[in-house]
């Protein structure tokens, strides 16, 4: 259960009369992670998103009668080492229940999912919040429960033809349901706890989390109430495709429900849907009607067991959760202590870096081969200069063009003082529209050397000099800071190439009383 500010804040309510100090918001998640597994979760079916229609489907997928589920043993084991991860307590016995509603696309009329005794439950995710303008602050959701369910189809609706066709493709697929404690209280907290299950789950390999192919989908579930008062009603926000529209999305509920009950509304219990054109949610349905699913156990799959036992090993028939324990990689979490550790970093630093995978990558594999460098110039290139760019962009930086080799290339031309840091800026530009390029080439048919000749560092001083007069009459007057005027003087005058650390020290030299 789950609850969810950037582009076009305009269609933000406005709140200037609401008390906001009076009131808190609750907001609790839902994930549904689809297993990365070649099969389905009970069929042998294929799971190969992008598939030719219906061409990836079972007997049992298409609900044929006398065909009969047969559980993926490698879903099992994704779903444990997520559990583990997760610090959640696997449960010895688990049981599969049907879970019966009428979808057009869900051929058998009912859910295969875990409703009485899951797989996991009791787990809890401590993670970095990240708010640009505030300081980095750690936050924990309780994990109520991890359970093992089916995927329903796709209902694909012709406005052209007025009928609706089905694609059986997804029926079945495996997922992991994954259902959290109200103990958020924003939109960005909420996109913080999915960016760090996102990590964990990538690490451990049980989910591809491209939320773009449906991999992962986020369910959030907001309400406010007044301090010392119950929980509110809450709203249903669905339809979330991405990490960013999940701080947009509950941001807009919350002040959305706050605007309401200041200006006499009442909040209703209903699901809404967050148009990320118009950046805000949508009624779809309400809920006074509670629906009945009517639960009863599946009688054709048996109650799933696992072995406890610490240093037990895995058989045919029984799954040992100690020795899966030991497939379990480094987690997030702690990477950011060993950089912590290991190269001094600080805390936000280090989490940038785990946040951005090939950005550690970089890093690591940098820091690995070009061990004169220092870690400062090393991390600050990579997030000051390389991450600022393709937020720029608004890219992900797995999607920036540049290969590792030309940042080390970047990072030694610098480290040798061929090229200055605004060079180098100017490269990652050019690497990344012509990725093939090579830095060399680049530095020369660009001209970006830096310009180091003690003779035209003391000409550039001399025009600046000329050009400044007042900033060298105030920097002789005791006024040190009147030497950055007169630096970016000559930083103007040489294109931004010449190496200001030369230059100032001319200028140091020049401007000397017994050089007046």
């Amino acid at each position: 259960m789950h609850y969810s500010i950037i582009r076009r804040l305009a269609t933000q309510p406005k709140l200037a009369n609401a008390p906001k100090k009076k009131w808190k918001s609750v907001v609790g998640l839902e994930v549904h992670a689809q297993i990365a597994s070649a099969s389905k979760l009970f069929s042998g079916s294929g799971t190969s998103f992008g598939a030719p229609l219906n061409s990836s489907v079972a007997y049992f997928d298409a609900s044929i009668p006398g065909t009969l589920p047969v559980l993926n043993r490698k879903c099992v084991e994704s779903g444990i080492k997520t559990s583990l991860a997760l610090g959640c307590r696997v449960n010895e016995v688990s049981m599969f229940d049907r879970k019966h509603y009428f979808y057009a696309d869900l051929p058998n009329g009912y859910q295969i999912t875990q409703q009485r005794a899951a797989l996991a439950n009791d787990g809890k995710m401590t993670f970095p919040v990240i708010t640009p303008g505030k300081k980095v602050y750690y936050k924990t959701a309780k994990l109520l429960q991890l359970q093992l369910e089916q995927d329903s189809g796709k209902s694909l609706h012709d406005d052209y033809l007025k009928r609706s066709l089905v694609d059986l493709n997804r029926a079945g697929l495996p997922l992991m349901e994954l259902v959290f404690a109200p103990d958020l209280e924003t939109g960005e907290e909420a996109a913080s706890l999915v960016k760090e299950l996102i990590l964990i789950l990538r690490r451990l390999q049980t989910c591809s989390c491209k939320m773009e192919e449906g991999a992962l989908r986020v369910d959030a579930n907001i309400s406010i109430h007044q301090e010392g008062d119950p929980l509110g009603v809450r709203t249903e926000v669905k339809n979330i495709g991405s990490v960013r529209s999940i701080s947009q999305a509950i941001t807009y509920e919350i002040n959305r429900q706050l605007e309401t009950v200041t200006n006499g509304g009442v909040i209703t219990n209903e699901t809404r849907n967050w148009d990320a054109e118009n950046r805000r949610t949508v009624a779809m349905r309400d809920k006074e009607v509670l629906q009945d699913y009517r639960f009863m156990p599946e009688p054709n799959l048996p109650p799933l067991h696992v072995n406890l036992k610490p240093g037990s090993i895995s058989t045919e028939d029984l799954l040992s959760v100690a020795a899966l324990s030991e497939e379990i990689p480094e987690l997030p979490e702690d990477t950011r202590q060993r950089l912590l550790e290991q190269y001094n970093l600080n805390a936000e630093t280090a989490i940038i870096l785990v946040n951005e995978p090939i950005l550690l990558d970089h890093f690591l594999s940098i820091t690995r081969s070009l061990t004169e460098l220092p870690k400062r110039v090393i991390y600050n290139f990579l997030i000051n200069d390389l991450l600022t760019y393709c937020n720029k962009l608004n890219i992900d930086v797995e999607d920036c063009s540049i290969k590792a080799n030309d940042l080390k290339d970047i990072l030694i031309s610098l480290h040798d003082e061929l090229i200055n840091l605004q060079a180098a800026r100017q490269l990652i530009e050019l690497l990344h529209k012509n990725p093939e390029a090579k830095v060399n080439e680049l530095i020369e048919l660009h001209n970006l050397q830096q310009i180091c000749s003690p003779d035209e560092i003391e000409n550039l001083c001399q025009l600046a000099i000329a050009n400044q007069a007042k900033a060298v009459q105030q920097y002789q007057k005791g006024k040190t800071k009147s030497l950055f005027a007169i630096a970016g003087e000559v930083a103007k005058l040489s294109s931004q190439k010449a190496n200001m650390k030369l230059v100032v020290q001319c200028l140091e030299k020049l401007l000397k009383p017994t050089n007046k």
